[in-house]
C-alpha cells in the first residue's frame, strides 16, 4: 500500500513537473511567434543574403512561423527542462551521486548550446553555400524553397547540438564501466577516421578547409570526453 502511494507521489510529482515545463514553452512560444516575424531576415535567413529563397506553397510561411517558433521555444526552454529533470531525480539520489549527476546535467546543458552555436554559425552557412550553390547542369537554376531552407537549418543545429553531448556520454560511460580512458586513448585513430566520416556526413562538400572546419571540433570533443572518463 505504501509503496503504491509513492509511486502515485512520484507520478503527480512527475506530472506536475511536466506541466510546468509545458507552461513555460507556450510562454515562449508566444513570445518567439511575436519577434520571429521581426528576426527572420537578419538571424534566421542570414546564411540566404546572395541566395533567393521562395515559397511554393500556401500554407508554407504559416506553418514556418509555427514550427521555427516552436524551435526556438524548446531551445530557450533547455535549461528549464533540465532544471525540472534534476528537481525529479534529485530525491531518489544519496548526497555523494547527487554531484556527479548535478555535473552531467549543467555539463549537458552547456554542450548543447555550444553545438548549437556552432551548428548555426559555422556548419550551417557552409553547407547551405556548397549545396546551394551546386549545379548538376549548367541549365539548371537553383531556387530554394523556404521549407527546404528551414529543414537544413535545424537539421544542423539539432544534429552540432546532439554531437556535443559526446564528452558528456563517454563520462557516463565510464561511469558505468564501459569506457576508460586507456581505451579510449587505444582507439584514438580510429576515432579520428570515425569522426572525419561523421564530418563529411554532415557537410557534404569537397573543400577540406571546411571538413576539418567540422572534424577539429567534433576531435575536441573526444580528447574532452577522455579527460572527463574515469580511470
Amino acid at each position: 500500500m505504501d509503496n503504491n502511494a509513492g509511486f502515485w507521489e512520484h507520478l503527480e510529482v512527475l506530472r506536475h513537473s511536466i506541466l510546468r515545463v509545458l507552461g513555460a514553452m507556450l510562454l515562449l512560444f508566444a513570445v518567439a511567434f511575436v519577434v520571429v516575424p521581426y528576426i527572420f531576415d537578419n538571424i534566421i535567413l542570414y546564411a540566404a543574403h546572395d541566395v533567393q529563397v521562395i515559397n511554393i506553397n500556401v500554407t508554407t510561411q504559416f506553418l514556418t512561423h509555427i514550427s521555427t517558433s516552436f524551435w526556438l521555444a524548446f531551445v530557450g526552454t533547455f535549461p528549464y527542462m533540465i532544471y525540472e529533470a534534476w528537481r525529479f531525480v534529485a530525491p531518489a539520489l544519496y548526497d555523494g551521486e547527487k554531484r556527479p549527476v548535478r555535473f552531467a546535467f549543467t555539463l549537458g546543458t552547456l554542450m548543447f548550446y555550444a553545438g548549437c552555436t556552432v551548428g548555426y554559425g559555422v556548419v550551417f552557412p557552409v553547407t547551405f553555400k556548397f549545396l546551394a550553390n551546386y549545379q548538376l547542369g549548367n541549365n539548371i537554376i537553383n531556387s530554394i524553397s523556404l521549407d527546404s531552407y528551414m529543414e537544413t537549418l535545424t537539421a544542423m543545429v539539432f544534429i552540432m547540438g546532439v554531437m556535443f553531448e559526446l564528452p558528456l556520454l563517454t563520462w557516463l560511460l565510464s561511469r558505468l564501466g564501459i569506457l576508460n580512458k586507456e581505451l579510449l586513448k587505444r582507439y584514438r585513430r580510429h576515432a579520428i577516421v570515425a569522426l572525419l566520416v561523421v564530418a563529411a556526413i554532415i557537410t557534404p562538400t569537397g573543400d577540406p578547409f571546411t571538413l576539418m572546419l567540422v572534424a577539429l571540433p567534433l576531435y575536441l570533443l573526444y580528447e574532452l570526453g577522455i579527460i572527463l572518463s574515469e580511470k
